[in-house]
C-alpha cells in the first residue's frame, strides 16, 4: 500500500471505519486499537464491535481493557481449545461478558471448539457454562453448536430452548458420533421456539410425529432444514417420501441441505434420498460405491440442486453418471467430487451449468487437499 492509499484509509468517515472494525476478529481489534488515537477512538464505538470473533487458546490472549467492549457484541463467534483447561475457562469468561450487559444486545452466538479433548472429556463444563449465561440470553436469535464436537443430550437442547424462546436458527447436527436428541425432544424445541424457521439436525432425530408437528397450521413458515445422516439412522424409522411431499407443500419455501457421513450404512443410502426432498445442498461423504445415487441426484432433484459434494471411487460409469447429472442440475453453482474424473464431465458442467461458481474435479490424482477452481 503506497503513501496515497494509507492516506485515503485514514480519511475515511469514522463511520465507516467502524463497520469495517466490525468484522476484524478480536486480535486483529486490538492492534487496530494501538495504530493511533483516532482509531483507538473509533475502537470504542459500539457499531466497531457488532460482530466479533474471539479465540481462546494458548497463543492468544484477551486484554482485560477489553472486556467492556464485549457485551456491544451481536454476532459473537467464540473459538475455544479445548485441549487446556485454562483456555476452556476462558471462552467461559468471554460469555459471561458478552451476555453480562443484559440489554439483549448478542443475537448471534457461534461457539466452535479447537484441538483434541482431553481422554474422557465430554465437554460439560463448556456446555454447562453455556445454559448458565444463557439466563440473561432470551433475545438470542441463532446458536450454532456444528463446531462442538461432544454429544448433545436431551436435557441441554431442551433447556436451551426453554431460556432461548427467540430463537429463529438452530443448529445441533455436530459431528459427534452419537446423536442424543431424541425426536421428543425435537417436538418440545418446536413448542418451546415458536418463531423458528431454520434447524439442523441429525436425521436420526426426526420422526413422523415431528413432521406431523411441522404440518400444523400453528407452526411459523420453514425455510431451511439441515440434516447429518450418520450410524444412526440404522435404529430409525425411515421417513416416508409421502411425508416429505407433505411438508414442501407447507413449507413452499424451504430447501434442505444433506450430508450423509462414512458411517451411515451403504444399505440405508437410498432410504435417505427420498425424491419429494427439496435438497438445496448435498454432501455423499460415504466412500461408498454411488453411481446409483448420482443417478438418483439427477432424476430427483434437478429443480433444487445447487451444490454437491461427492466422495466416491473413480470409474467410467460414474463420469457417465456425472455427465448426464450436469444436463440435468442445471442449478449447480458449486460441485465437488473427491476422486479423478474425465474431461468429459468437467467440460459438461462448465457448459451445462451457467451459475457454477467453483468446483473440484481433477482428471488426475494430486496431493491433499485438493484446491476448488474458482470460475467468479
Amino acid at each position: 500500500m503506497n503513501d496515497d492509499e494509507k492516506r485515503a484509509v485514514m480519511d475515511l468517515p469514522e463511520e465507516i471505519l467502524a463497520y469495517i472494525f466490525s468484522f476484524l476478529p478480536l486480535r486483529d481489534k486490538y492492534n487496530a486499537f494501538t495504530v493511533c488515537r483516532t482509531w483507538s477512538s473509533i475502537m470504542t464505538c459500539p457499531s466497531a464491535w457488532t460482530q466479533t470473533e474471539v479465540r481462546c487458546d494458548s497463543e492468544a490472549s484477551i486484554p482485560e481493557s477489553f472486556s467492556a467492549f464485549l457485551p456491544l457484541v451481536r454476532h459473537l463467534k467464540l473459538s475455544v481449545s479445548v485441549t487446556e483447561a485454562a483456555s476452556r475457562e476462558t471462552g467461559l469468561w468471554v460469555l459471561r461478558q458478552a451476555f453480562s450487559g443484559g440489554d439483549g444486545r448478542l443475537q448471534v452466538l457461534c461457539v466452535n471448539c479447537l484441538g483434541n479433548p482431553p481422554l474422557f472429556y465430554a465437554g460439560q463444563d463448556l456446555l454447562q457454562g453455556l445454559v448458565d449465561v444463557l439466563t440473561d440470553g432470551s433475545s438470542l436469535m441463532e446458536l450454532d453448536l456444528r463446531g462442538v464436537p461432544f454429544t448433545l443430550s436431551d436435557a441441554f437442547v431442551k433447556g436451551v430452548a426453554a431460556l432461548c424462546p427467540a430463537l429463529r436458527r438452530l443448529f445441533i447436527n455436530n459431528n459427534s458420533l452419537v446423536c442424543g436428541v431424541v425426536a421428543e425432544t425435537v417436538r418440545e424445541v418446536l413448542k418451546l421456539c415458536p418463531a423458528l424457521n431454520t434447524i439442523g439436525l441429525f436425521q436420526a432425530s426426526l420422526s413422523q410425529h415431528v413432521f406431523q408437528d411441522l404440518l400444523s397450521p400453528q407452526q411459523s413458515a420453514l425455510k431451511r432444514l439441515e440434516l447429518r445422516c450418520e450410524r444412526s439412522l440404522k435404529y430409525a424409522t425411515p421417513i416416508r417420501d409421502q411425508m416429505w411431499a407433505e411438508v414442501r407443500r407447507r413449507h413452499p419455501a424451504l430447501v434442505v441441505d444433506l450430508e450423509l457421513d462414512h458411517t451411515l450404512p451403504e444399505l440405508h443410502v437410498p432410504a435417505v434420498l427420498q425424491p419429494s426432498i427439496p435438497v438445496r445442498q448435498l454432501r455423499l461423504l460415504t466412500w461408498t460405491w454411488l453411481l446409483d445415487e448420482v443417478r438418483l441426484v439427477g432424476q430427483s432433484y434437478a429443480n433444487t440442486l445447487e451444490a454437491l459434494e461427492v466422495q466416491t471411487t473413480p470409474s467410467p460409469e460414474l463420469n457417465d453418471a456425472l455427465v448426464t447429472l450436469a444436463t440435468q442440475c442445471t442449478r449447480l453453482q458449486e460441485v465437488h467430487c473427491y476422486c479423478v474424473v474425465s474431461t468429459e464431465v468437467i467440460t459438461a458442467f462448465r457448459t451445462h451449468c451457467p451459475d457454477l461458481r467453483r468446483y473440484t474435479l481433477k482428471t488426475r490424482k494430486e496431493q491433499h487437499p485438493w484446491t476448488y477452481t474458482s470460475l467468479r
